[in-house]
């Protein structure tokens, strides 16, 4: 009983922290204020980021399907619980670091929010998963594999990085190549189809953000997310076929 009051706490700490952000907003700005106070050419378009309301309703799917006695001490909740507690807290303090300008600390905080939904989605899945066990954290650790990205763009954008000499456009050209070789080789590697499909809705948003001023970036990134597509539905018409 235990374990599951600790996810249910820890899953309100972060929806709280969360509406917080916008609603109070903390620290005066909303995350929307703070995201488009400088140009980062690797961020997608407002709508993009309403994939956090799919991730949040899993989560609360995933927390009430341990309601039952008969399901609590499953593996795929005893092997998780205390990641994804940890989840939680590292996903609540990103928000509260970055509404306050903390910005390196966040993308540290960030980067080991990642590492821990790597690990988690690792035990869930030696821990005989549901088909919405598997779609909750593959779409969570898709999300926060494009979020570290676009958020370490945004801090070296911040910092005023010069790029080594290269262009915003070509560092940007640059992390879409890289995302979309870490989508493929997540695809062929796990073979999980839903992860891929994440940074293919991120990189839609990313053109859709950029078509008007970077016309040449947005193209990038509707190209590449139709190699990540194609990619992935092949790859599960192959796996169909043997």
């Amino acid at each position: 009983m235990w374990r599951l009051l600790l996810n249910i706490a820890a899953f309100i700490l972060v929806i709280v922290v969360n509406y917080l952000a916008n609603a109070l907003p903390l620290n005066g700005l909303t995350t929307g204020d703070i995201a488009n106070r400088i140009t980062v050419l690797f961020q997608p378009a407002g709508y993009v980021f309403s994939i956090w309301s799919l991730i949040y309703l899993l989560l609360g799917i995933w927390i009430i399907r341990q309601f039952p006695k008969s399901r609590r001490d499953l593996p795929i909740y005893v092997n998780t619980s205390g990641l994804f507690v940890l989840s939680c807290l590292l996903n609540s303090a990103c928000v509260v670091l970055w509404h306050y300008g903390f910005w390196v600390t966040t993308v540290v905080v960030m980067i080991s929010l990642l590492l821990t939904l790597i690990a988690l989605y690792t035990k869930m899945r030696e821990s005989n998963p549901g088909k919405l066990d598997f779609a909750t954290f593959s779409i969570y650790l898709g999300w926060i594999s494009v979020a570290t990205i676009a958020n370490i763009s945004y801090v070296l954008v911040e910092k005023g990085w010069n790029g080594f000499g290269l262009s915003d456009v070509t560092w940007t050209i640059i992390m879409l190549v890289v995302a979309t070789l870490l989508a493929i080789g997540f695809r062929i590697s796990q073979a999980d189809w839903i992860y891929p499909l994440v940074f293919v809705w991120a990189f839609i948003g990313i053109g859709v953000k950029n078509m008007e001023d970077y016309s040449n970036v947005a193209y990038v990134a509707y190209a590449l997310a139709a190699v990540i597509l194609v990619i992935t539905l092949l790859g599960g018409l192959v796996r169909k076929k043997s």
